[in-house]
């Protein structure tokens, strides 16, 4: 290429190879990649908080409470609207899209994920849909990351990790977290804690965060420090926390579950708008506290102020009386994993990291409240202290993200001293939820699939294989009419592989298989030419490899179960080709090293 005809990237990219090691450019893009992280968070924060200020604190305080009903449905038309006409591609949730482009697309994310989240999270959140913005900040920043790693040119594993360091970055960002932020990213996209993938995470996590600090001061989203001591006679008390963190994480995962399914029947996103948006209306009409991400009420529970926490209480219930306030904060609770699945339903954008931090902080809440209450101890547990256990229970619970949550907890809000509690309800609970749910919440349907990439490395390198590209399809078809001496003229001789797949050449089925140790008895008996058929001399494959339903794994354990060493595959029902496991084993062995370098 003439130098005249070089791009500046081209020439950019020359330059690199030249003076910058692979090492070295991978620190300054980490670098980059927590900077537009976390203005990627200044900005959709910045965007919603205007929004709310704008509706909520003039229109709904000064006017009436009707609006509750109103606005969450006008948010919804106008995503609806915006993805319709200007980003023009449907967007998936936050987090399970980034783990999905990951699993199954070698962590390459569509350019419109770069901006489709960054302006309709706002709007969706700012009139009132009840979710939070931690998952859309999250996908932003990872779409962000994978494009800007193929206008560099990096490989996949390399695209990979800068994906988790902007994760790392938005979540540092919002919560001025930067450790719970890394230990985030590793739990959540399942990344190996190297010293490769340490330094980047590390230098993401604190570029985004002084640009937190830049922006938004000191201010953070819990502002509040421990002041209660915690105590060994307080254990066995953790310890019920954490079983009923479990409890209510099953709860929120099966009803989160059940109400996605319930919207996926519905095909127009008109119909799932409607029934979304009248429904979220209702339940934050009613409940006025479920609008938005929740956090003012997260802060009032904390500080023990339950009136700040229950205003705007619409059944004008007395707040002073005990089971008048642990009634209305039960039904927050009750209520809030299903206003936010008719968010997320409704085709609003948004997270749940918001939405489990909420129902955490009011079950630890409530359970302090009633433990006082029962007068079974001879003094008082804190109330402020079980409020923000309960938060780590339930994120732990819900997002199988136990070392997030203790360290989140404890950074955000100074209280290591309460590590030990935090240890063991969060242990508690995401033992509890493992057993009946093996995948969180984020991960549930690509878990499903066998398309979640885990910290298990076999079963990570295998999911990342593409099936497609280890098929092989030079062998000779036969058609169950043909006779012996057509196969051994039109197939043997001119065929390198000992195996030969007979398929209906109308429906394009496959009938059986013959391999050339079937054949050699017969081969050379001209007399048998043309007595034998390709029907007579087949046989039924031991098993088939479907291209749309097995995973790598299930291939893996059929070539194991039948020892065989070809095995066909079919697409459809209609034969597709072979795959051999020598071309499997070596293709595995690739992904291992490519895996490896991460």
């Amino acid at each position: 290429m003439p130098v005249q005809n070089r791009t500046i990237l081209t020439r950019f990219l020359i330059w690199r190879l030249k003076h910058i090691s692979h090492r070295q450019f991978l620190y300054i893009l980490s670098i980059i990649v927590g900077f537009l992280s976390g203005m990627c968070a200044v900005v959709i924060k910045n965007g919603t908080h205007f929004i709310q200020l704008l509706l909520e604190g003039k229109l709904i305080r000064e006017y009436q409470t009707a609006f509750y009903f109103i606005f969450p449905l006008l948010g919804f038309t106008i995503v609806y609207f915006l993805i319709r006409y200007f980003v023009k591609h449907t967007p998936t949730q936050g987090i399970p899209a980034t783990l999905y482009a990951i699993s199954k697309k070698k962590g390459i994310m569509k350019s419109f994920q770069m901006y489709a989240s960054l302006l309709l999270a706002p709007i969706t959140v700012g009139f009132g849909g009840s979710v939070g913005l931690e998952g859309p900040t999250v996908a932003t920043g990872s779409a962000i990351s994978s494009n800007l790693s193929r206008v560099f040119h990096m490989n996949q594993s390399t695209r990979t990790l800068l994906i988790g360091c902007a994760a790392a970055g938005a979540m540092s960002s919002i919560f001025k977290s930067p450790i719970a932020a890394i230990i985030f990213a590793i739990e959540v996209f399942s990344l190996d804690l190297t010293l490769v993938s340490l330094i980047p995470l590390l230098l993401a996590s604190l570029s985004a965060v002084i640009t937190s600090y830049f922006f938004f001061g000191n201010d953070i989203i819990l502002p509040f420090s421990i002041s209660d001591k915690f105590t060994l006679s307080d254990i066995p008390l953790y310890i019920l926390l954490g079983a009923v963190a479990g409890v209510v994480s099953i709860y929120f995962t099966i009803a989160y579950d059940r109400i996605q399914k319930f919207f996926d029947r519905y095909k127009s996103p008109v119909k799932r708008l409607i029934i979304g948006g009248l429904g979220i209306g209702v339940i934050v009409y009613l409940i006025p506290p479920l609008y938005g991400e929740g956090f003012d009420v997260i802060n009032a529970l904390i500080n023990g102020n339950t009136d700040l926490a229950l205003r705007n209480n619409i059944f004008h219930l007395d707040t002073g009386s005990f089971w008048v306030v642990i009634l209305l904060l039960a039904g927050l609770v009750v209520f809030k994993v299903i206003a936010t699945s008719f968010t997320l339903g409704a085709g609003g954008v948004g997270g749940i990291f918001s939405p489990t931090l909420f129902m955490g902080s009011i079950m630890g809440f409530c359970t302090a409240k009633l433990i006082n209450a029962s007068n079974l101890l001879s003094t008082q547990v804190s109330i402020s202290n079980f409020t923000l256990v309960g938060m780590t229970g339930l994120v732990a619970g819900v997002l199988h993200a136990p070392l997030t949550a203790i360290f989140l907890i404890a950074e955000v809000t100074a209280g290591y001293e309460l590590f030990v509690p935090l240890m063991i309800t969060a242990a508690i609970s995401f033992t509890i939820t493992k057993s009946f749910s093996p995948h969180s919440v984020y991960a549930m349907e690509l878990g499903r699939k066998g398309e979640l990439i885990t910290h298990d490395k076999d079963h990570a390198v295998l999911t990342l294989m593409n099936l497609k590209n280890i098929v092989e399809k030079n062998f000779v078809i036969l058609r169950p009419e043909m006779t012996l001496g057509e196969i051994v003229h039109q197939a043997i001789v001119k065929s390198n592989r000992n195996i030969f797949p007979v398929v209906n050449e109308e429906t394009k089925e496959l009938e059986g298989i013959i391999s050339l140790d079937d054949l050699r008895p017969v081969m050379f008996d001209q007399k048998m030419y043309d007595e034998l058929k390709a029907e007579d001399l087949m046989k039924n494959p031991l098993t088939v490899i479907r291209l749309e339903l097995d995973k790598t794994t299930d291939v893996m354990k059929k070539f194991q179960d039948t020892g065989s060493w070809n095995l066909p595959v079919l697409s459809n029902g209609t034969y597709y080709g072979f795959i051999s496991k020598s071309k499997l084993l070596t293709a595995y062995r690739r992904q291992l090293i490519d895996y490896a370098e991460k």
